[in-house]
């Protein structure tokens, strides 16, 4: 049976905020700042913080926050599905929202991008199908790496669930040793050279334009997995020991990354490589918290978590989606309009939180029932799809259709 862990999404929510600031108040005008063209720098207002960097500058971890809770809600949901199931429901998350928002990014990049439009169809067509681009290429939106490692560990459990002798603890235990042998060489070359270096920047492009390899990040979905098997039973030792050795894997990670910006950004410079990786650790700290007491007697009377708490949830993923070229682009009217540059990007936050959650609570369930409706059509449904996303049927056409489809039927 699936499990529904409440705390996870103001924590997801929390982590998408913090990648959003740093997009906005750091990264678009401190990588300019040496001389390396930023994506977002298309549509940006030309603003500066430099002030709020000692607190901006790390929120990139917000990235690997997610790759936990997402090895760990996946793993949640393959749980007692089958792999059409899972296949399926995975679609039915992610395929609406990046539609609406990868043509809204469009559309504000054909409108304000300093690019060709032509430059743009390409990134256009893999972002609306979620196909990675390949290491070399443009993304639509520069944050749309994280979908390409998305992508390759939900065909790693789709794939573990087809041979039905895969388990998702082989999974961890094979991504844990993966890429902790990748991150343990990354140290130790990474110790050797500097951010100049030829291996220093081979190793950082297994970080975004080789992400879909995991070499980087499959520790952090193989803790997530972890976390979860946790919340189901007590590990055993040695599941213990690859949990202490995804966990140090991932601090190698983001110490690593963190090192370059503080080697590179001199803004930041005085700043110590640990703080993401205490940030890091507390949500991960929390998570496995959440997995510990999923396995403590319920009391007798158990508060349900409040409904916004799933509403944030909910909001996090086209937040994430359209904070760094939209977002920026309403920072740039904001600022234009008279607007100083702070308040710029807290009025453009609230004003995406709101956008976002209108995405996903009226436009993304239509676009959803549209292709429920149209995967049942063929008769490709399966039998065990949650009843929220399963269409209702009619006893004369088979299949009931939204009121609008009903009428024209009849005409």
């Amino acid at each position: 049976m699936k499990n529904h862990f409440p705390l996870l999404d103001p924590l997801r929510f929390g982590a998408a905020l913090g990648v959003a600031v740093f997009h906005q108040m750091f990264w678009s005008w401190a990588w300019v700042s040496i001389g390396v063209p930023g994506f977002e720098q298309h549509v940006a207002a030309d603003v500066l913080y430099p002030s709020a960097a000692p607190y901006t500058w790390f929120g990139w971890v917000g990235v690997e926050i997610f790759f936990v809770i997402s090895g760990f809600v996946i793993a949640n949901s393959a749980t007692n599905s089958s792999p059409k199931e899972f296949l399926l429901g995975r679609a039915l998350r992610l395929y609406p929202a990046i539609w609406v928002c990868a043509t809204a990014t469009l559309i504000v990049l054909l409108v304000l991008g300093s690019g060709r439009a032509s430059e743009y169809i390409v990134p256009y067509i893999h972002a609306m199908l979620l196909v990675p681009k390949g290491v070399v290429g443009e993304w639509l939106d520069g944050v749309y790496w994280t979908l390409a490692a998305e992508m390759a560990f939900y065909g790693l459990v789709f794939c573990a669930m087809l041979t039905k002798k895969v388990t998702l603890r082989h999974l961890a235990f094979g991504l844990t040793i993966y890429s902790a042998v990748f991150n343990a060489v990354a140290l130790l070359v990474l110790s050797c050279t500097t951010p100049s270096d030829l291996p220093y920047l081979v190793i950082l492009m297994f970080r975004v334009p080789c992400a879909a390899f995991l070499l980087t990040h499959g520790c952090f979905f193989a803790l997530g997995i972890w976390l979860f098997i946790s919340a189901n039973r007590k590990l055993t030792a040695l599941e213990s020991v690859a949990l202490a050795v995804a966990c140090l894997s991932g601090a190698a990670e983001i110490y690593f990354f963190a090192s370059f910006f503080l080697t590179s950004i001199p803004a930041i410079s005085d700043q110590s490589a640990l703080v993401p990786i205490m940030v890091w650790a507390a949500a991960v700290g929390l998570i496995a918290w959440c997995a510990t007491r999923k396995r403590r007697p319920a009391p007798a009377v158990s508060r349900e978590a409040p409904a916004y708490f799933r509403t944030l949830g909910l909001i996090t993923y086209p937040l994430y989606l359209t904070h760094n070229v939209i977002g920026t682009a309403i920072i740039r009217a904001l600022v234009d309009a008279g607007l100083d540059a702070t308040s710029a990007v807290w009025v453009q936050l609230g004003i995406l939180v709101l956008v976002c959650w209108f995405i996903c609570t009226k436009i993304e369930p239509a676009i959803r029932g549209a292709m429920t409706q149209t995967i049942a059509y063929f008769g490709q449904l399966p039998e065990r799809l949650p009843a929220s996303r399963r269409p209702r049927f009619s006893r004369g056409l088979g299949l009931r259709l939204p009121m609008p489809a009903r009428m024209a039927a009849a005409q």
